[in-house]
């Protein structure tokens, strides 16, 4: 048996994005009003996850908003000399405004706006649905630079990413624009089959997990976008069915699964135990979910 031709082009397809569209400018207006107690800094806000990426299904309901303040930012310096570190230190000095004080303004901003619809989680600010408007998770962050040289100001190079802490206080860094960069590079060098391919894998994720086959939290959008970026292009073809199973046959025969990347390439995809990576247990009973969910079908 095989999962019908007709089923995944089905799943293929995008999910609504006028409500969504809706949702991030409502949110984004109570962002960057005028007023604010960082009004006066430089800010960013975009859009991240699925409905950033056009990966988003119909049975996604959340927003993912990213705000980022650029006035302050953490570094990663392990890769300069100890010249380059003192320089550095001498240029920027410590920052007044904090990671802990825009979080607590961007807070009350979506406090004041939404009021009782605002819950502070462990990772985001979610921003519960009403009026229109779909969940929303809002994630305060600053930005993270981990630098590759630095003899001054004017001379000095490193990748930009965001930084933000978790209620637990633990550091998680990433890199949204190289992810969303990068993946839709591969989108089109694919001839334009990767997203479709990563929408039917989140919907045959929704069918596994309705039926009790995997665990919620088995298989995120995220990584799922990130295995399918490491998929070559040329496993995507016309036949939804095909791709679908050189997708799993790459993986379990041709794939070097220790290094895999995410789809931002500044992390691997697969590693025990951390805070950015999928864990490989999980992605291996993700595949093997599948397989047995197109045989038996």
């Amino acid at each position: 048996m095989a999962i019908p031709e007709a089923q995944l082009d089905t799943w293929s397809h995008q999910g609504s994005v006028k409500q969504s569209s809706t949702t991030y400018a409502t949110v984004r207006s109570a962002l960057v009003a005028e007023g604010t107690a960082y009004s006066n800094k430089e800010t960013k806000v975009f859009l991240q996850g699925s409905y950033g990426n056009a990966t988003n299904i119909y049975a996604e309901s959340d927003v993912d908003i990213v705000i980022v303040l650029r006035d302050c930012w953490r570094s990663d310096l392990t890769k300069l000399s100890e010249s380059e570190k003192r320089a550095y230190g001498e240029a920027y000095p410590d920052a007044t405004y904090t990671y802990a004080d825009f979080k607590r303004d961007v807070t009350k901003v979506l406090t004041d706006r939404f009021g009782g619809d605002v819950r502070v989680g462990n990772k985001a600010i979610a921003i519960s649905a009403g009026g229109g408007r779909r969940n929303a998770d809002v994630i305060a962050t600053i930005q993270y630079r981990r630098y590759y040289r630095f003899n001054g100001i004017r001379d000095q190079q490193y990748d930009e990413g965001v930084c933000f802490y978790t209620g637990r206080g633990e550091q998680i860094v990433n890199y949204p624009v190289q992810h969303s960069t990068n993946l839709t590079a591969r989108h089109q060098v694919s001839s334009g089959r990767l997203k479709a391919m990563i929408r039917i894998l989140k919907n045959a994720r929704s069918r596994l997990v309705e039926t009790g086959l995997i665990g919620k939290d088995v298989a995120p959008s995220y990584y799922i976008e990130g295995l399918l970026y490491n998929v070559p292009p040329q496993k995507f073809v016309n036949s939804r069915g095909e791709s679908f199973v050189n997708v799993l046959r790459w993986f379990q025969e041709e794939a070097d699964k220790s290094n895999l990347v995410c789809a931002n390439e500044q992390y691997y995809l697969l590693r025990t135990n951390a805070l950015t990576c999928w864990e490989p247990t999980n992605c291996e009973e993700f595949a093997a979910a599948l397989i047995r969910l197109w045989n038996a079908w």
